[in-house]
């Protein structure tokens, strides 16, 4: 037996009823533990408030506040589709509690706080880190507003502690009840239940942006295969899709996964036998049982289609049809194995009909845009490591090699932007100066910061 306390002195009462609610529908028996409860603060607990975390921090910073007129903000495309995915969250939860469907209420609020953080947030991030305030930045506030103090709301019955906090500090301490006390209500609990607003919902952008996530996971595990880190700019990435209404999607998009996999141009594959080359092995075992004598006929009958044709239907799930002494035989997926082999200079990754090519020949001039790139990851460890607030402008001192001193020079804006220095000093840090030891690739380096008056 697990003590209910030793659970909730450890991870909270929310947590527990988190995880009881989206385990197993009640009635039905789940596994329990104090780790499995625990994983529900790692894997969203944890993951929401710190997206709740940088919004406070940066609207802080910025002295931001909810405006009353939405209708004058300029929202992105990006924050189009989060609020258009959050109404529909809003729809499935609702219909969801008015049929006692207790996991349905609660498992599609985790799957949106995971895009949340792990596609809109990162995609958004530099909004939020440029100086001064202008209409774009604006409009990713104010979308992020809406969606925690509407998360706050649909969470209240599951979690009604966190989502107490996020909407006190949100909309009574920091938000619309400072403008209009009388019609904001004092507590998450006492406030009016969400309704989905149908006209945000955007069925066409959704999808969209679905296909978009889906090829830029495409990219990144190409990126894997070829042990290349996202920070390592790479030249091209190439993509096949099954429609023409995913390649309008795609061009629509590129600049969007061209950020999001780091690589300098986004193209359209004319067809997937311009990345991989296909060969089907007709398998004898399913083939052979089922075809009997004529497995000889119906495998070379196989091998003589058009390998990229019926390698994307094989792959898409679809059947294949092959005639054998005039009669027609249907071939399923799992009647043949797809082999595909990536062309020179190529890492591709496939999902069905999909399909990355990822170009992995690195140019001089890649190469040091990728150590200015981890330079910075480490300039900004070292911020953090030292307790520099997340305003404060710095001056940087730096010893390296030639290639890293010229991959630094090559790319001083962008790494003075991306962590705050003033100015980029090449002697090494003065004594009164944490100083680090840099070693990237090949390259070494010593470098240190300190704040800058």
């Amino acid at each position: 037996m697990v003590n209910p306390w030793d659970v909730i002195d450890q991870h909270g009462a929310d947590a527990l009823r988190w995880y009881l609610y989206t385990a197993s529908p009640p009635g039905q028996e789940r596994r329990f533990s104090v780790d499995l409860v625990g994983e529900v603060v790692r894997n969203f607990t944890l993951t929401l408030w710190n997206v709740y975390v940088f919004f406070v921090t940066y609207a802080n910073l910025d002295g931001w506040k909810p405006a009353s007129e939405q209708d004058s903000i300029l929202y992105s495309d990006l924050d189009r589709w989060l609020l258009s995915e959050l109404h529909v969250l809003v729809r499935e939860v609702n219909k969801a509690f008015e049929t006692y469907d207790v996991p349905g209420a609660t498992r599609p609020i985790q799957d949106f706080v995971e895009i949340l953080s792990k596609w809109y947030l990162r995609r958004s991030r530099r909004r939020f880190w440029k100086s001064g305030s202008d209409a774009d930045k604006l409009a990713a506030y104010a979308t992020l507003y809406e969606v925690l103090v509407m998360l706050s709301k649909l969470l209240a019955p599951s979690m009604p502690f966190l989502a107490e906090e996020i909407y006190q500090n949100l909309v009574i301490f920091g938000g619309s009840a400072a403008e209009n006390p009388e019609g904001t209500a004092e507590s998450v609990h006492l406030d009016v239940w969400p309704e989905a607003n149908q006209v945000l919902i955007d069925e066409n952008l959704n999808r969209d942006m679905k296909l978009i996530m889906k090829l830029a996971s495409l990219g990144h595990a190409a990126r894997n295969q070829a042990g290349i880190k996202v920070r390592q700019p790479l030249a091209q990435v190439a993509f096949s899709v099954s429609s023409q209404e995913e390649s309008q999607a795609l061009e629509k998009y590129a600049d969007l996964l061209a950020d999001e996999l780091n690589v300098k141009r986004v193209t359209m594959l004319g067809s997937a036998g311009e990345a991989v080359q296909y060969n089907l092995k007709p398998l004898s075992k399913q083939l052979g049982q089922k075809h009997k004598g004529n497995f000889p006929k119906v495998s070379q009958a196989i091998q003589s289609l058009d390998a990229e044709v019926a390698a994307r239907s094989l792959m898409n799930g679809q059947a294949i049809q092959v005639v054998v002494e005039g009669n027609p035989i249907d071939v399923l997926p799992d009647e043949v194995e797809v082999r595909a082999e990536a062309r020179s200079g190529l890492v591709v990754s496939t999902e069905g009909p999909y399909l990355a090519a990822l170009s992995t020949t690195l140019t001089d001039a890649l190469i040091l845009e990728g150590l200015a790139r981890e330079f910075v990851r480490r300039v900004q460890d070292y911020r953090k490591q030292v307790g520099f607030d997340i305003a404060d402008r710095i001056r940087l001192y730096v010893q390296a090699t030639p290639q890293l001193s010229q991959a630094i020079e090559n790319h001083r804006g962008y790494i003075t932007g991306e962590t705050l220095a003033v100015e980029v000093i090449y002697s090494p840090p003065p004594e009164s100066v944490a100083s680090v030891q840099l070693e990237l690739e090949n390259e070494k380096g010593l470098f240190g910061a300190e704040k800058s008056a």
